[in-house]
């Protein structure tokens, strides 16, 4: 063969070879700058950049706030302070467990504000298994994840003298310097609400060798040089090495020992010989994930803003568990303190993520899902009470009782991994108690909901919107104990379930605050927020009837009242009054800014309501919404979110509403349709089976469905069951930019409520 033909053909090889790894390439979409671009005025998102696998235990990110800053990273700052070790769920939380790493030249500079060192973000690459920066002063840093730990990287300038500051951030920790196995040990104790005597031990094995170490403190930057141990508050380590080194560290971290976290580093790390072998590692495991969605047409925006909110609804929960050298997973329990055998997971709060996260997991990652579900069960045996906002321990922040929405969902849709009786035993002293750690441990309000029907204003705090959960949550509870034929609980919570009746004003149209008395509350105004409502105000909290929305549409009077009331929730103006806050919280800033009247999509509360058409016979206008919110207020830039991300939920919202339904009702098994965003989407399940969704002439105008069919028959159901998606199957629909008024409108095709109209 001529050898200019050779080169030819082996060029076009490789560049076909180059193509098709490309195309297989879904992290080449993820930004996880995604959404950071916050403060606490207005939140984009409330993101940092996360170099973390699915669900890992340990996350990684740099600093750009001091230490104990919520706001460990905005991406209008441009210096970076550190690299830190991270689980916080949002700036509202702050973080625990946390340890970080700085690399400083010409001299050793230990102060956090003094070391912080200037970049750009266009030196920088913020991926899910990979982030690099190259500060304007040519240090490069560059990490690549583990489940419980990280391969990070140093390239230090030639010239100049160099050094690796460890920071024990908060509180109090401990190090030991090995200097002869190029090693450092240790532990801290950061965050709140710990069992007494809780240590996040870590091993960092580095491959260059040390020349000069000591230790530090960070209270008033004292150095220690050529000490080998410390410990007490803020105690840290620092590092010499060769001038122009390349130093390369492996980190692990385990609750559990300093023995577990150098199995977790051997075990996770000690196959990789570079950081190119744990980023490749890493980009496989998120590819792999990723591609259990695999969507098609769109833009490349489309694309980018799917799969970074797909990476951002894979961190939550994370596990909090570890495995032992004998391949069995066991945790050290932040309920209680103890050593126990099985699987833990923390750092999510359900009144977020029962909404949308929770059910796309189910869909998604069953066998994953089933083991959360014992494990809330476990944490009761462990605490005494069913946990509500775990970081990593019960927090009882938010309002509800909303682990029984995720144990009944769970059972309904076939995961059943749990004793159903424990689990309504655990509800019902949680229905019927007030525990000591928050509004959300126990149930704040209980013996008013019990003998009124309804919380009390202002009695309790956010009465009105507690009294709506409650009441869904004890649908829950009857809806569970209904399936396995507990009649004792399911005539117990069914007395329960219809109470959002009590807070509903036929003469306003809204829920309102209650008094004990049986009167509402004085000076009502729909727009103004807080009083009885939890970060909200009436046009928010109306729709809060997730079970029984054809109760709430008799009540609203009728369909068509129903459907007017749902619009105007778009037309009236975004005006805010800010009643109990006495002024502005970023929520009502973020409501205004969205200028879609009252909807507030970057909070919780309302996300569900424009599927609500679909029970009230105008479901083009649920098609209409779904794509109007996913096209104007997502994208994959530093500005990504309409208000905070929170533990995995926004983002599910985005990613279940992309394939075109929602799970408005969880503990059902429907999924309520919406519009597709993608001409095509594949599901890949975790029996191996796939649910392929079509639609066809899809386009940014054309949001309407026409016709559908389910598996080559007519389908005109505004839902479609979960088994309908894991027996796997495909879902074709025909698109136009006008609506079919007389598709989807019979009773029949109506998503389930537990009144009939």
């Amino acid at each position: 063969m001529n050898s200019k033909i050779f080169i030819f053909i082996f060029s076009l090889f490789i560049v076909a070879n180059a193509l098709i790894a490309q195309s297989n390439d879904l992290t080449r979409y993820v930004s996880t700058l995604q959404g950071t671009n916050s403060k606490h005025e207005l939140t984009r998102g409330n993101t940092y950049p996360t170099t973390a696998l699915p669900f890992g235990m340990h996350t990684w990110t740099p600093q750009t706030g001091r230490n104990g800053d919520g706001w460990k990273y905005q991406y209008f700052k441009n210096k970076i302070r550190g690299f830190q070790q991270a689980h916080q769920c949002s700036s509202w939380t702050n973080d625990y467990a946390v340890f970080s790493f700085m690399p400083v030249i010409d001299s050793l500079v230990v102060n956090e504000d003094s070391r912080a060192t200037e970049f750009k973000h266009e030196k920088e690459i913020a991926k899910p298994h990979y982030y690099k920066v190259q500060f304007e002063n040519n240090i490069t840093t560059e990490m690549s994840p583990t489940e419980r730990g990280v391969h990070i990287r140093f390239n230090f300038p030639k010239g100049h003298t160099n050094y690796l500051i460890l920071d024990g951030y908060t509180r109090i920790s401990s190090v030991k310097i090995i200097p002869s196995e190029r090693k450092i040990t240790g532990w801290v104790n950061n965050g709140h609400g710990f069992q007494k005597g809780w240590k996040s031990f870590f091993v960092v094995q580095f491959d260059q060798p040390f020349i000069d170490y000591g230790t530090w403190e960070n209270k008033n930057n004292t150095i220690q040089h050529n000490a080998a141990e410390a410990e007490g508050n803020g105690k840290g380590a620092f590092i010499k090495f060769a001038d122009g080194a390349i130093v390369q560290a492996k980190v692990a971290s385990s609750y559990i020992s300093p023995e577990q976290a150098a199995q977790n580093l051997q075990s996770e790390l000690g196959k990789d010989k570079n950081l190119e072998a744990t980023k490749k590692n890493a980009k496989n495991v998120w590819n792999k994930h990723l591609s259990r969605i695999l969507v098609e047409g769109g833009t490349q925006e489309d694309k980018a803003t799917f799969y970074s909110c797909f990476f951002r609804a894979s961190l939550f929960s994370r596990k909090f568990y570890e495995i032992d050298k004998n391949g069995n997973p066991y945790y050290f329990s932040p309920y209680d303190g103890k050593l126990h055998m099985g699987y833990m997971f923390t750092d999510t709060g359900f009144w977020d993520t029962f909404r949308a996260q929770f059910p796309l997991n189910a869909l998604l990652y069953p066998t994953m899902h089933g083991r959360y579900m014992q494990a809330l069960l476990d944490a009761k045996d462990q605490c005494g009470w069913l946990p509500s906002w775990s970081f990593p321990n019960e927090q009882g922040s938010m309002i509800g009782n909303h682990a029984i929405s995720l144990l009944t969902d769970a059972w309904v849709k076939g995961i059943r991994t749990f004793d159903p009786e424990k689990a309504l035993e655990a509800y019902h002293h949680e229905a019927n108690n007030k525990g000591p750690w928050g509004p959300a441990n126990g149930r704040d309000g209980w013996e008013f909901y019990n003998k009124l029907g309804y919380v009390p204003y202002p009695n309790v705090r956010e009465a009105t919107a507690k009294t709506l959960e409650y009441a869904y949550d004890d649908f829950c509870g009857y809806t569970l104990a209904k399936t396995v034929g507990n009649k004792k609980y399911e005539e117990s919570f069914a007395k329960h379930m219809f109470n959002y009746k009590n807070v509903f004003d036929i003469s306003t149209g809204f829920m309102r605050g209650r008094k004990e008395d049986g009167n509402w509350t004085e000076n009502f105004d729909p727009i103004e927020w807080g009083g009885p409502y939890t970060e909200g105000n009436a046009w928010h909290y109306l729709w809060s009837v997730f079970h029984d929305v054809n109760g709430l549409i008799r009540l609203s009077g009728g369909e068509n009242k129903f459907c007017m009331k749902l619009d105007s929730v778009f037309s009236v103006p975004n005006d805010v009054k800010v009643g109990t806050y006495g002024g502005l919280i970023h929520e009502m800033t973020e409501m205004v800014m969205a200028n879609m009247g009252q909807y507030a999509h970057g909070n919780q509360p309302i996300q569900h309501m424009i599927y609500l058409y679909n029970y009230a016979g105008q479901p083009w206008k649920s098609q209409q919404k779904a794509r109007e919110v996913m096209s104007k207020l997502y994208n994959a830039t530093e500005n990504g979110y309409p208000g905070d991300e929170d533990q995995g939920q926004t983002s599910s919202w985005y990613v279940l509403s992309a394939l075109g339904f929602y799970s408005v009702c969880p503990g059902t098994n429907q999924y309520v349709m919406g519009s597709p965003l993608f001409e095509k989407t594949t599901i890949t399940l975790e029996n191996g089976k796939q649910f392929i969704i079509e639609a066809k002439n899809n386009t940014n105008d054309n949001v309407y469905i026409q016709s559908g069919k389910l598996n080559a028959k007519n389908y005109t159901k505004n839902y479609i069951t979960y088994q309908d998606i894991v027996r796997g199957g495909k879902l074709i629909f025909e698109m136009k930019d006008q609506p079919n008024k007389k598709r989807g409108i019979d009773k029949t095709d109506r998503p389930y409520s537990v009144s009939e109209i």
